[in-house]
Parts: C-alpha cells; structure tokens; sequence
C-alpha cells in the first residue's frame, strides 16, 4: 500500500509554486459571468470524482474530476462546489468537503477540512460534504438556470433530482425551481479548450518530463528485453521527475504490435530487427502530455523501415505547416492525409492516382484515424471539433494545445511486400498554437533518424 499512499499525497500537494489560488478563482468567476449573460440568476454545482473500490478494501488511486478539478484545485474526495450569482450579480463561492478527522489522518494523511480549504482555494463558504444535502434545495430556489454536469455521476444526479423535488414542493410558497437545467461542460468546454499561462506552464513541464522519459526509453530498449521492461523505464522516469502518474495507459508496442492502435499488453519480447513504437506521457499537476516515438530495437532502422518512417515524418512537417491561427483544425488533417496517401502510393500499397486514393478512402487501410486532438487536463482533452451549427471546422486560436501524429500502420497480408510487413510508425509531439505559428512543447524527444540511430548505437 506505501506507493499508492506517497502517490495519493503527491496528488494533494498544493505547496508547490505552481499552485495559485487566484487563477482558479478567476475561472470561477469567469463561469458565473457567463451565464449570468445567458440567464440571469444562476447556480453551477460540481462534484468531484467518486471514490472506485479496486477489490475488497482496496480503493482505486483517487483523482479527481477533471472539470471539478479546472475550477477549484481541489484533490480530496467526497467535494462537491456551488458557485451562485444572483440577480444583482453578487456572487457566492462555496465548497462543500470532507471534516477533519484525526483518526483518519492517521491512516490515510492530511485533509483539509472546511475551515483550512476555504483559506487555500479561495471559497467564501465552505461546509462538510455531510451538509450538501440539506442546503442544496436553498442554493436551488429562485434561480433561472441551474448548470450541472447533467449524466456524469448517477448518484450525483440523484442528489440533485432530490433537492430539485422539495423545491418544487414549495411552489404554493412563492418558491421556484430553477426554469432551466444546462449541462455546465459544454460552457466549460469552451473555456479549456483555450489554455492560461499557468496551464501553458504546467503543460510544457509535462512535455519535458515525458520526453525525457522517452530518451532513456531508446536508450535502454535492447534485443531480448520485454516491452513490459521498457514500460518500466517509462514510468520510473515519470516519478522520478515529479509526474504523478500515466496520463493514459502506455503502448509499448514492438514488431506487429505496433500496427495494433491501442495496443497495451505490453508482454512481447523484442527482436533486433523490429521496431518499437512507444505511445507514452505523464500526468503532471493534473495536466497531461501525449509523445509517440517510433525506432529500431536493433542498432539502425532498415531500408524499409527507413522508407515508411521517412513518410511519417513528412506528414508530420506538413500538419505543422498547416497549424497556423485562424486556419480551420481540418486543414492539418487534410495536410496528413495528402502526404500518407502519397507515400503509399510510392510504397506500391496502393495503386492509381493521390486525388483517387484520398476519394476513395483506400489509404485508411494503413492510416485510419485523424492527425491528432485536443490535448489538456484529458488526454482527449475537452471541447469541439466542429461548429455547433454549421459543423464547419473550429478555427485555430493562440492557446490552443494539440497533438500532431500522423502514422503508417502496415499489417502483413498477400498484397503487401515483404519488407514492408508489420512495419508500424507512429511520430506524435504536443504543439501550442501561438500569435504566429507553433511552438512544439515536446521537441526535446528525438525524433530524426540520425538522433534516433546515434541514441541506438551508443546503447
């Protein structure tokens, strides 16, 4: 149990300089004047994640809900937030959390309690979880609009369905129930898809410590490991740079395994003459990085290895070339597509012109899934692709994080050339947009073949 306690303390660890209580409370506000803009008088209520049994006594790591998490900096279980703004637009920021518990802290550490958690994260009101129950039919009477992450959590919903019937059973009172209820994350969508500094910052430390780890990956991967092993060094370096955990499950993906997408059995043992493709980031202060990288187990890539990487690559610089402000996020998708195809075309997988294969869709049989996504406190971070009423693609602004990860996935079949069987390449990197282009937050993972081969060779 001691590694899963030093980590649970490691997530409650707000003494960090990271850590400012003001930008959360900015976001709160931020929230409330929106709404307020929409509907007047308003509540948003957000609970935390629930605590998952693993089996028996034994519980999941705890973290909490990403957008609970977005507003209050809060990491303790059983929380729940109310923000309320009335019709004069005064505003009330309240946080309902677990007491102090001397017993408890014994054998599971420190908790805030309320008086302590309303000081560090800037709430006006803080109560005992224990009390939600009974002011939630008051923070719900005589509002315009309630926001609440309507089907998140079914006992969350139910909660909420309880505290909406007593107020509506007061109706012969003057009493009124809220006139709409809005899901909160489509208006906090909007906001995370466009990151702070502080977010910037947090993210860029995530790019580094993943991209490190990625280094001491090529380097140590050799003939006769296990991918398991590989995955080790991974994650022993996301610890020990200060990461709190995997910001996803890791693919530590050799030979035809590397053609499987989300392949993480991680068990094969590697042979000189494979690739390795490794699809791996941390966590780091809740705010996630995502690097693929793709190289030799042996000492060089070879020829044909040489030729689909090469391929990769190209379609990766085109995406960048295509990332710009303003532009439609499609357009580097397009971008990968056009230069994939291509590529297959001149592997002789596919046959006739680029203008066909890309009509067709026959080059999804080697590529078949977009250039990348959003990318934040969620892997597959929150927030559209698409305007919702044209569906027109978003267009680019500064702030926004993405990932760019083109791939070639080559299954062994009859009509595929030898050399080329199970061949799988996948190069993915973390870029912001910015006032004029790109900055490439995960540059620090080598990715050219000659970085890659002098890695290899010295190993």
């Amino acid at each position: 149990m001691l590694p899963a306690i030093i980590l649970r303390q490691l997530i409650k660890n707000m003494s960090s300089p990271d850590f400012n209580p003001a930008v959360y409370r900015a976001r709160r506000e931020k929230l409330l004047r929106t709404i307020f803009k929409k509907h007047g008088a308003s509540v948003v209520l957000m609970p935390t994640a629930p605590e998952m049994m693993r089996n028996r006594d034994t519980a999941f790591l705890f973290r909490a809900e990403s957008y609970f998490y977005y507003l209050s900096a809060f990491t303790e279980p059983e929380a729940a937030l109310a923000l309320c703004i009335d019709h004069r637009e005064n505003v009330r920021h309240i946080l309902f959390c677990r007491e102090k518990h001397e017993e408890r802290e014994i054998w599971e550490g420190f908790r805030y309690g309320p008086h302590a958690a309303g000081q560090a994260f800037s709430f006006d009101e803080t109560y005992p979880i224990g009390a939600l129950a009974d002011q939630l039919p008051e923070l719900l009477t005589n509002r315009q609009a309630l926001y609440t992450p309507l089907g998140l959590f079914p006992d969350w919903d139910h909660c909420v369905t309880q505290a909406l019937k007593q107020v509506r059973a007061k109706l012969r009172d003057g009493d009124m129930p809220p006139a709409a209820m809005i899901d909160v994350r489509d208006t906090l969508d909007t906001m995370r898809m466009t990151k702070d500094a502080h977010e910037i910052a947090l993210m860029r430390h995530a790019a580094k410590i993943s991209a490190s780890a990625h280094t001491q990956a090529i380097q140590k991967t050799k003939p006769g490991l296990f991918e398991y092993q590989i995955e080790a060094e991974l994650l022993h370096r996301f610890l020990y740079e200060g990461a709190q955990a995997t910001a996803y499950p890791s693919i530590v993906a050799s030979g035809e395994n590397a053609c499987v997408l989300h392949y993480t059995e991680n068990r094969r043992q590697m042979k000189d003459g494979d690739l390795l493709l490794i699809d791996a980031g941390c966590e780091y202060q809740y705010y996630a990085s995502d690097i693929t990288r793709t190289f030799p187990v042996g000492k060089r890539f070879s020829a044909a290895q040489k030729d689909v990487y090469e391929i990769v690559l190209a379609a990766q610089q085109a995406c960048f070339n295509a990332l710009k402000p303003g532009m439609p996020l499609s357009n580097y998708h397009e971008a990968a597509e056009r230069v994939l195809a291509q590529g297959m075309i001149d592997l002789k997988l596919l046959t006739g012109s680029l203008d066909g294969a890309l009509e067709s869709g026959a080059f999804r049989r080697f590529y078949m899934h977009r250039a990348g996504h959003w990318l934040g406190m969620d892997v597959h971070d929150a927030g559209a692709y698409c305007e919702q009423d044209t569906l027109a693609s978003i267009p680019l602004a500064p702030g926004m994080v993405l990932t760019v990860e083109p791939g070639l996935y080559i299954r062994a079949a009859d009509d595929v050339p030898t050399a080329l069987r199970n061949i799988g390449v996948r190069i993915e990197d973390n870029v912001l947009i910015t006032e004029n282009g790109i900055d490439t937050l995960t540059r620090d993972a080598p990715k050219s073949i000659a970085e890659i081969e002098t890695l290899r060779q010295a190993s």
